[in-house]
C-alpha cells in the first residue's frame, strides 16, 4: 500500500535539515567560505559513504522494494574519484582515509543493508535528493571560493546522465511514494533519515578545526552567528 513516503520524509526531517544547515562548516560554505583542505577531506569522506551506498544498492537491485529506487545515473562514486584525483593526484587512494564519523556512517549503511535493506531508502533520500536540489548552487560556491575552473574538483555536483534534474526529482519522489510498505516501516525509514542527518552533521563537525585554522576563530564566529532557516529537503542545500 502507498504511504506517501516521500512526503513523510520531507515533513519528518524538517528539524534535522535545519540543524544540518546550521553546522558551522555548512554555514560557512553557504556563505561562500570554502577552505580547500577541509573540502577535499569532505570529498574523501563522501567517497566512502557513496561507495557503501552504491555497492549495497547494486546488491539489492532486484529487491522488491529497493528496485523501484535503483537509478545508477545517481551514482556519485566515480565523480568523487575524479575530484579526489584532482585534489590529491593519481595516488589519491593511498592518501584518503575515512574519518571516525565516516567509519560509523559506513558501518550503519552496511548493517542495515544486511538486516533491513528497506532502511537504505532513508540514506538515498538524505543524500541524493539533497545533491540534486542544491548541487548547482553549491558547485558555484565551491568554484568561486577555491578558484576552480572547467569542472575541476567539482565533478561531484555533475549529473551528466540526468538531463532534467527537476523532472528526475519528481519521478524519484513518485517512485518513493509508490513503494509497498506499511506505516510502521515508513516511520522507521523517517527515523533512519533523521539519524542519517545526524551522521552527516558529525562528519561536518570534524571538519571545523581545519576551517577555523584557515580563516581564524573571529571570522568563523561571525559567519556562524546567525541561525539559518532550513529548507525542507536534502542536506545542507539551497531550497528548490
Amino acid at each position: 500500500m502507498s504511504v506517501n513516503l516521500a512526503t513523510q520524509l520531507r515533513e519528518g526531517t524538517k528539524k534535522s535539515h535545519t540543524m544540518a544547515e546550521n553546522v558551522g562548516f555548512i554555514k560557512c560554505f553557504l556563505k561562500g567560505t570554502v577552505e580547500k583542505t577541509s573540502y577535499r577531506k569532505l570529498a574523501g569522506n563522501l567517497y566512502f559513504v557513496y561507495s557503501a551506498m552504491e555497492e549495497e544498492m547494486e546488491r539489492h537491485r532486484n529487491h522488491p522494494i529497493l528496485s523501484k529506487l535503483y537509478f545508477p545515473e545517481l551514482n556519485r562514486k566515480q565523480s568523487l574519484e575524479q575530484d579526489l584525483c584532482f585534489y590529491h593526484g593519481a595516488n589519491w587512494k593511498e592518501e584518503v582515509q575515512p574519518s571516525e564519523a565516516t567509519k560509523a556512517y559506513v558501518a550503519r549503511i552496511r548493517e542495515i543493508s544486511n538486516s533491513e535493506p528497506e532502511l537504505l531508502i532513508a540514506h538515498l533520500y538524505t543524500r541524493y535528493l539533497g545533491d540534486l536540489s542544491g548541487g548547482q548552487i553549491l558547485k558555484g560556491i565551491a568554484q568561486n571560493a577555491m578558484n576552480l575552473q572547467d569542472g575541476q574538483g567539482t565533478q561531484f555536483y555533475e549529473f551528466n546522465d540526468i538531463p532534467d534534474e527537476k523532472a528526475f526529482k519528481v519521478n524519484y519522489r513518485q517512485q518513493m511514494d509508490s513503494v509497498d510498505i506499511d506505516q510502521e516501516m515508513a516511520t522507521r525509514i523517517v527515523d533512519e533519515a533523521n539519524d542519517a542527518f545526524g551522521m552527516n552533521m558529525k562528519m561536518f563537525n570534524e571538519l571545523e578545526g581545519n576551517l577555523v585554522k584557515a580563516i581564524g576563530q573571529m571570522l568563523f564566529n561571525t559567519l556562524t552567528r546567525r541561525r539559518t532557516k532550513g529548507a525542507t529537503e536534502g542536506l545542507a542545500t539551497a531550497a528548490e
